[in-house]
C-alpha cells in the first residue's frame, strides 16, 4: 500500500458520493459501492489555534474508499477470478470541508485470485 497525498478531479452524485475521477493523466470509473468514515486530524500541529466556528473539517476529515477502474472497460462489478486485477484499483480518498479540493491518500495493493501453484 502507497501513502502520500496528490490532487485528484472526482465527479460526485447529487448525493455528494464519488462517481468519477481524474488521476495522473487517466479517467477512472467507479465501479462498486464506495465506503466513508472520518478520521482525526492532528490540527494542532498544523495550526497555531482554532479560530472560533471553525468545526467542520478541523478535528475530522472524510475518508473514501473508492474502487475504480479505467474508464471505457466493459461495466463488469469488482475483480473476479480470472480478470486482470491491475484493471482495478482500490483508493482512499479525502475531501477537503472548506475548499471541497479532492486529494488521492492511499492506494491499496490489488487483491490476486488465489491460484493453487502458489499454494505447493
Amino acid at each position: 500500500m502507497g501513502m502520500f497525498s496528490e490532487s485528484v478531479d472526482v465527479v460526485c452524485t447529487p448525493a455528494g458520493t464519488p462517481l468519477r475521477l481524474d488521476w495522473a493523466g487517466r479517467r477512472y470509473t467507479v465501479c462498486a459501492d464506495p465506503v466513508r468514515w472520518y478520521e482525526r486530524r492532528q490540527w494542532w500541529a498544523e495550526e497555531p489555534r482554532a479560530p472560533l466556528g471553525s468545526g467542520p473539517g478541523l478535528v475530522d476529515h472524510e475518508i473514501w474508499r473508492v474502487q475504480v477502474r479505467p474508464a471505457g472497460l466493459p461495466k463488469a462489478g469488482p475483480p473476479a477470478t480470472g480478470s486482470p486485477a491491475e484493471d482495478f484499483l482500490t483508493l482512499d480518498l479525502t475531501r477537503h470541508v472548506g475548499s471541497g479540493r479532492w486529494r488521492l491518500l492511499r492506494i491499496h495493493d490489488a487483491l490476486r485470485p488465489f491460484r493453487e501453484s502458489e499454494s505447493a
